[in-house]
């Protein structure tokens, strides 16, 4: 079985490696770094740079601070968590959200932000969970070096839901999918989170599974969610079995000539 996962990551890989750049999703960039010396505006007004914010461990997540979708309840969700955890925010993470509407202000910023922090358990002191805008110059070289992937569509964006875990450096160090939940449409364990901002500290690299995951489903703008790409895994499934069977009929030709 563990065989069979390597030899499907490789077409995986293979395959996305022939595929131009996605248009909607992420494309993991563990290791590398994010451009510290941006700089965007706070929710105060206020001119900041990320090397002011990315000091400890950090939460990044696109977001747009009038989505219709999922946005809110992601960033509920990261309220909700991080009350259920025994870190704190401001020593052992901070949390960064920035818009990636251009168009939006610091009013939007400090409006979502009253909002979100009103229904957490928790203080967010000083720059410990900072609502961020900025131009669409600086909001794309940050979205294109995180590897975070969106489409404008009128009024509104096509995006994916992750949060990017990077290290006092700057250095992305995991990614981390919501799940489902019937109470605010995403769900993050506790636990999830937590390792995620021990390993961020440590700089440990902790590769998802979301490669496979991206190959195998596509974004439907209509639906507004993902769904199986059939063709594309059965082409996959090909591949695989022919590998198998060619490496079956290599080691059987070795064995009759031994």
């Amino acid at each position: 079985m563990q065989v069979l996962f390597l030899i499907l990551m490789l077409v995986v890989n293979l395959f996305s490696a022939a595929q131009d750049k996605i248009d909607v999703g992420i494309d993991e960039q563990l290791g590398k770094k994010i451009p510290l010396g941006l700089t965007f505006t706070d929710e105060n007004n206020n001119l900041v740079s990320l090397k002011e914010l990315v000091t400890k461990p950090t939460v990044l997540a696109f977001v747009y601070y009038n989505c219709p979708a999922i946005c809110t309840p992601l960033m509920i969700e990261l309220a909700e968590v991080t009350g259920k955890s025994d870190l704190v925010p401001g020593e052992d993470y901070n949390i960064v959200t920035l818009s990636m509407d251009e168009r939006e202000t610091y009013t939007d910023a400090a409006g979502k932000k009253q909002d979100i922090v009103r229904g957490s358990e928790l203080e967010y002191p000083g720059s410990s969970w900072t609502f961020l805008t900025g131009d669409s110059t600086s909001i794309k070289q940050l979205a294109d070096a995180a590897g975070f992937y969106f489409q404008r569509k009128g009024d509104q964006f096509l995006h994916t839901g992750a949060l990017i875990f990077i290290d006092k450096t700057g250095k992305i160090t995991r990614y981390l999918f919501p799940g489902y939940s019937d109470k605010y449409g995403f769900a993050i364990l506790p636990f999830d989170f937590k390792m995620a901002i021990s390993e961020t500290a440590q700089g440990k690299e902790m590769p998802t599974i979301s490669r496979v995951l991206q190959y195998c489903f596509s974004y439907d703008p209509e639906g507004k969610t993902y769904v199986l790409n059939v063709t594309r895994i059965s082409g996959a499934v090909i591949i695989v079995f022919a590998a198998i069977f060619v490496i079956y009929l290599t080691f059987s030709k070795k064995k009759k000539k031994i």
